[in-house]
């Protein structure tokens, strides 16, 4: 009995330590040392704007980036992300109805209905970037997705600069209790993989 004690305290901590370093890798948060509003502290002031990406739990990443603009961090929102279904609304529009609904200028604004995904939300917004001009942009998404997305955004413009600033995700608390966590967090370190492998040829 204590044998399998042992076992299983052994097995707890080996999970825990993985999810650590998993966290860590996945989940970068450039505003992490910042206040609740922008200062001139390096990592910490404003932005040209604010992008969030579709998938997972749209809804936690719209409010996120409605959040940021609120809070003064950025001069413009774009939301990115085709429709789920062809014929209904994409989901950038859903989420700029939110913002909208949230009290957020529509002007202040913009949106790519095409992209399907993260390689494509980098590689559109990338247009939008170099047509409006923007230099300095905070990305916000899943925990889980950040990485793949900050990686993503900067092979696209590499102009810019990115910050990350990962989303509240219902999802994501306890993931590594859950197997859907697990199997979340394997879809994305394949993710990184396809993207290494892609910036070899």
């Amino acid at each position: 009995m204590i044998r399998i004690l042992v076992w299983v305290g052994v097995g707890a901590g080996i999970i825990a330590f993985l999810a650590i370093i998993l966290n860590a890798f996945l989940m970068p948060n450039d505003l992490r040392f910042c206040a609740e509003r922008p200062n001139e502290v390096e990592n910490c002031q404003v932005a040209d704007a604010v992008i969030a990406v579709s998938g997972g739990d749209t809804t936690a990443r719209a409010q996120s980036a409605i959040e940021l603009y609120k809070n003064g961090w950025a001069n413009g929102i774009i939301f990115s992300g085709a429709a789920a279904d062809p014929k209904s609304q994409s989901n950038a529009v859903a989420m700029r109805d939110l913002a909208v609904k949230s009290g957020v200028s529509k002007e202040a604004i913009v949106i790519d209905e095409k992209s399907k995904n993260t390689r494509e939300n980098a590689a559109n917004v990338a247009e939008i970037l170099n047509k409006n001009n923007i230099k300095t942009v905070i990305l916000t998404t899943s925990p889980y997705h950040m990485r793949r997305v900050l990686w993503e955004f900067e092979r696209a413009a590499p102009e810019v600069e990115f910050r990350s600033r990962p989303s509240d995700d219902r999802y994501w608390n306890l993931w590594f209790i859950k197997p859907s966590g697990w199997w979340r967090v394997i879809n994305e370190i394949g993710g990184l993989i396809v993207f290494g492998l892609r910036g070899l040829f």
